[in-house]
């Protein structure tokens, strides 16, 4: 009885939660005045942190073809996520991934509330489970896939590409403690937890110019990254008008706004903090 009860209680706040996700993503995207050049004017966010939403709404209505089907890995709770704005304004498809079980429980309480299109799956992403989720995914090419674990990053996105998914759209995190020159990554490790490498938690991730060269072998056109700093995107040309991406502008690099204010120094003065781990150039 007392765990019902508890549910019922999570259950109001988080569809209050979602209410106002909503109504917030709502106004945004109505308070834009966008520039089809100029990705900073896309920007808007209901579920996601960063303006996720409001780049990826301009981009999904660029496509030439849509099968209405996204894919995220680190989907959380369904709250804060890149793809639940996709679930319950667009009543999308698609299939939300989370390593962390009572984040997976409450998300599967609440996203069949707004559409039964969405899957919500419990499973650790590393390079060894992408075949198992090949299996589970109705498309290979979903018009978006948002990749989020904050750790393998990299590896995981090699062995996607290996596994023949060809997402339209493809939104990846970033780790600005690189700086925009550096090419490299943390090594691969199974189970690779960023919470508890390293104390700073700066040790994790992807540099923004190593995500550039992977995506490019695989075709890929780089469109910018988010004005916080933590997520880049990319697509495949063959997806789109050339005019449309020939015209646009992209940011090459932001610093992420949250280390930045947490550590008060740059990527400089942050990568010293771990610059005695080990890396891999890529």
């Amino acid at each position: 009885m007392i765990r019902k009860a508890l549910n019922y209680l999570l259950d109001n706040r988080d569809r209050q939660l979602m209410a106002i996700a909503i109504g917030r993503g709502a106004a945004m995207m109505q308070g834009r005045q966008t520039d089809l050049t100029c990705p900073v004017t896309w920007e808007f966010s209901a579920f996601s942190q960063n303006g996720e939403d409001g780049i990826l709404d301009i981009l999904r209505k660029q496509l030439k073809d849509s099968n209405r089907y996204f894919i995220e890995i680190g989907s959380a709770d369904g709250i804060q996520n890149n793809s639940s704005w996709l679930v319950v304004a667009e009543q999308y498809a698609g299939l939300m991934v989370e390593g962390n079980p009572k984040l997976v429980d409450r998300a599967k309480r609440l996203i069949p509330y707004y559409s039964l299109g969405a899957e919500c799956v419990n499973m650790f992403v590393d390079a060894s489970s992408v075949q198992q989720l090949k299996k589970l995914a109705m498309y290979h090419d979903p018009d978006v896939f948002s990749l989020d674990i904050d750790g393998v990053d990299y590896y995981v996105a090699e062995a996607l590409f290996s596994a023949g998914f060809r997402p339209k759209i493809f939104v990846v995190e970033y780790n600005s403690v690189f700086g925009p020159e550096r090419s490299m990554t943390v090594p691969y490790k199974k189970n690779f937890s960023f919470g508890t490498e390293h104390s700073t938690r700066l040790y994790y991730g992807v540099a923004v110019s190593a995500w550039r060269k992977l995506f490019a072998k695989q075709g890929y056109r780089f469109v910018t990254v988010d004005s916080k700093g933590v997520n880049a995107f990319f697509v495949d040309p063959s997806s789109f008008d050339p005019s449309f991406l020939d015209a646009v502008v992209g940011v090459p690099f932001n610093e992420n706004f949250y280390q930045l204010r947490k550590f008060r120094g740059d990527f400089v003065e942050q990568f010293k903090l771990i610059a005695d781990q080990r890396f891999v150039d890529v």
